[in-house]
């Protein structure tokens, strides 16, 4: 079982390397890889008091995997954007992998996401705001881009504020 010390840190080359798309014969691994990403995920929320997805190239798991886990545990496997707003808003966005830094960038107001879930049924979802945002963020991390890389400008960046 993966930890919160297996959590792969900005500057870690494998965090921006592009993740291998999940081959329907690597469904029984899948169950492994989302156990790893909810625990490691449920130690961030009891360290740092945030975090609501966690994408799997963030432990090393060079997969397109990402695991949401707000109200109920929900499974990305080979997402894919079909639909991205022109309509773009700022955010202050959060990282697991720089859990104290914030950084402004800009984001789809919606979009939609086609992807394969745990029985390897394509499934299609519409999100608006927030939830756009998070898709976006931990999207770009299958992608090997991090939202430093995404900063609206020089003075975009800031320490999170201790609660």
């Amino acid at each position: 079982m993966k930890k919160l010390e297996d959590l792969l840190l900005l500057g870690n080359p494998k965090l921006y390397q592009v993740s291998e798309p999940v081959v329907q014969t690597e469904l029984p691994l899948v169950p492994s890889w989302v156990a790893d990403l909810h625990n490691v995920m449920e130690e961030i929320r009891a360290k740092y008091h945030f975090g609501r997805a966690i994408a799997a190239p963030q432990l090393g798991i060079m997969k397109r995997v990402i695991y949401m886990n707000i109200d109920r545990p929900l499974v990305f496997i080979n997402p894919r954007f079909t639909y991205l707003s022109e309509e773009l808003f700022d955010v202050w966005d959060d990282c697991m992998c720089f859990p104290n830094l914030l950084v402004k960038v800009k984001r789809h107001k919606e979009l939609t996401i086609s992807y394969q879930d745990m029985d390897w049924q394509t499934r299609e979802w519409t999100v608006k705001g927030d939830l756009s945002e998070l898709l976006q963020h931990e999207y770009d991390h299958l992608e090997g881009i991090l939202c430093t890389m995404r900063a609206i400008d020089g003075r975009s960046f800031k320490w999170r504020p201790t609660p």
